[in-house]
């Protein structure tokens, strides 16, 4: 037993310094970034956020809503084969969307087909584990990579430098950054493991970067300021979920109370999940997530403005003039508190 005697840092316990600044216009701030992956090679241009792939956030409805603002989006894992590949001969050049996969051979074998079926529509792939510090992980990814050299691979979760060069030097493009620090994620509570974000996203970038590699920051974003964050400490791509749920193009079931329409979000480890895509929780595990209700939102544009605006902003109060700057002009402070609630959250 070893205790880590260094402070890590979550988006609370920190602000952004402001500096000097010659940009007069939010409007003149450049929120998309160019990106060419380390071993697919492809060319990636866009706005980097990605709708996370849970079951009512990662939906063909919102990947249709996001690419109209090159926003990204990886789908859940659920869809059939089927809906799938009609799905994927719809899409424009430009979208960008992943195929979300797990490690079984079941996994595998149903992305094969489908993507024999829809050829270079799928170029892009979200291998995605709740632990990617098993062995098992390592092997599925390095299997994919080679069957598949000119696919990018978005892998994880890790939170860890070290880890995140192993998944790079295996095969991932971006690795995915994250344990337990979703909303709807009970990990941390039930198993007493994880990472504060902002720290895990910080060292998981100048891993990454060293090797010319990318990480996605994946949960613990509940504002417009967590991302600009997120992209300060060195995300290359920042995914959500809680902060896109509860729109029309969840396709969540929703319930009326008393007049009032709310719609289900649930964590993807979740009783609610398992009893809906696995039959129930297995007898040698426990549930890692929680069910909540959410107000109906309405559409997610508004919502999208929203967060781009924020970016947008941010990057002004620092300087940047464009989102690749960002990193760069960030200077963290630490902080005590972050707002003034004395009128409640808004």
């Amino acid at each position: 037993m070893r205790i880590e005697e260094e402070l890590k840092l979550d988006f609370q316990d920190v602000l952004i310094r402001p500096k000097r600044s010659t940009l007069t216009s939010r409007s003149d701030v450049d929120i998309s970034r160019e990106f060419v992956f380390r071993h697919s090679g492809r060319d990636y241009r866009g706005v980097p956020i990605i709708a996370a792939n849970m079951d009512t956030v990662g939906t063909f409805e919102m990947a249709r809503a996001l690419g109209h603002h090159r926003l990204a989006t990886a789908l859940h894992k659920h869809y059939d084969e089927a809906e799938l590949a009609a799905f994927f001969r719809t899409l424009s050049q430009t979208a960008t969307v992943f195929y979300s996969m797990g490690i079984t051979r079941e996994d595998y074998d149903k992305f094969r087909r489908v993507k024999d079926a829809v050829g270079d529509a799928i170029a892009h792939v979200c291998v995605d584990v709740a632990n990617g510090y098993t062995k098992a992980f390592i092997d599925f990814l390095h299997k994919l990579r080679v069957a598949y050299p000119h696919i990018t691979l978005m892998a994880g979760n890790v939170v860890t430098g070290e880890m995140a060069e192993e998944l790079i030097l295996d095969g991932a493009d971006i690795v995915k950054v994250g344990i337990g620090p979703g909303s709807v994620c009970t990990t941390r509570k039930m198993t007493g493991v994880g990472y504060p974000q902002l720290s895990a996203i910080i060292e998981c970038a100048d891993a990454a970067h060293g090797l010319g590699g990318l990480i996605c920051a994946d949960g613990g974003c509940t504002s417009a300021g967590d991302l600009a964050k997120a992209f300060g400490g060195g995300a290359d791509f920042v995914m959500l979920g809680g902060m896109l749920a509860g729109h029309d193009e969840c396709m969540g079931e929703v319930i009326e109370r008393n007049g009032e329409r709310r719609m289900r979000f649930y964590g993807m480890s979740s009783r609610a999940a398992m009893d809906k895509h696995a039959g129930g929780v297995a007898n040698y595990r426990a549930s890692e997530g929680k069910e909540v209700l959410l107000d109906c939102r309405g559409p997610v544009d508004a919502t999208v403005q929203e967060i781009l605006g924020g970016v947008r902003s941010a990057c002004t109060y620092v300087g940047a003039h464009r989102l690749r700057e960002l990193s760069k002009r960030t200077t963290f402070i630490r902080v005590a508190r972050q707002l003034n609630e004395v009128f409640g959250q808004s």
